[in-house]
């Protein structure tokens, strides 16, 4: 029944990638264009992608932001970053050195460093606006001996416990178990399932209720409000919530 279900949402999301693509491409721009230089635009990153953990450890994630707000030339490109954050540096200069950098700096770990990495990705793979690209030196694709993680977080972890609750879901059984079935290019599609959750749920942890949630799509500040767009949003929002219901 899972391998129906997930096949059934791939299914789902490959069909209906403008959604939150749209929402995305927003969201980037109005993180990234304020800023003139790859020095302020990470830095706009690095807080943003902090700032969504539900526990920030602010005392431990001061300790990374000085260490690498403070050096301009970590900055200046995608080999320079990627080195500055992995101890030794890095043989590869990849997506997985970077998430590996990432996840062992204070204060972030892995949903932190997969959402960090998730975007770097966006920005360069061709797919979003040219003027969003940072460096020059950034993979357009992922390669064969590459890996892209799906960040993980409260809203995907009570979409897949409402598909079978008989599972403890978290961040490296959801990302070990699509990783079996799907290469890093589907992977990619995987990300748009935080959008469909988190406009589909009502209330917070253990206690979550699925139903279309019109507030939650508004508190979205980057979506589109209008009428039309909403009514079709709703209706994809249902076919969804049909998917991803648990029919014992």
């Amino acid at each position: 029944m899972m391998n129906i279900k997930l096949n059934q949402l791939f299914e789902f999301l490959s069909a209906n990638r403008q959604c939150n693509h749209n929402l995305q491409e927003s969201l980037y721009k109005s993180l990234l264009m304020p800023y003139s230089n790859a020095h302020d635009k990470i830095t706009a990153l690095l807080y943003h992608v902090a700032n969504t953990q539900n526990q920030l450890k602010i005392d431990k994630i001061a300790i990374t932001y000085k260490r690498i707000i403070q050096d301009d030339n970590c900055t200046t490109s995608f080999a320079n970053f990627v080195n500055k954050i992995n101890a030794p540096e890095s043989d590869t200069i990849n997506f997985t050195s970077l998430y590996n950098g990432i996840k062992s700096q204070e204060g972030l770990g892995k949903k932190t460093a997969a959402l960090f990495t998730k975007i770097l990705y966006h920005l360069h793979n061709g797919e979003y606006a040219n003027e969003l690209k940072i460096w020059d030196d950034v993979p357009t694709k992922i390669g064969e001996t590459d890996n892209l993680y799906l960040p993980v977080d409260a809203v995907i972890i009570s979409i897949f416990s409402k598909m079978d609750e008989t599972t403890i879901w978290n961040f490296d059984r959801i990302n070990e178990l699509l990783k079996t079935k799907y290469n890093n290019q589907q992977m990619e599609v995987w990300d748009d399932l935080w959008f469909w959750g988190f406009i589909t749920q009502n209330g917070s942890g253990g206690n979550r209720q699925f139903g279309w949630n019109e507030n939650k799509y508004w508190a979205l500040k980057e979506s589109d409000k209008n009428a039309q767009v909403i009514n079709e949003i709703k209706t994809k929002a249902e076919i969804f919530l049909k998917i991803i219901a648990n029919n014992k």
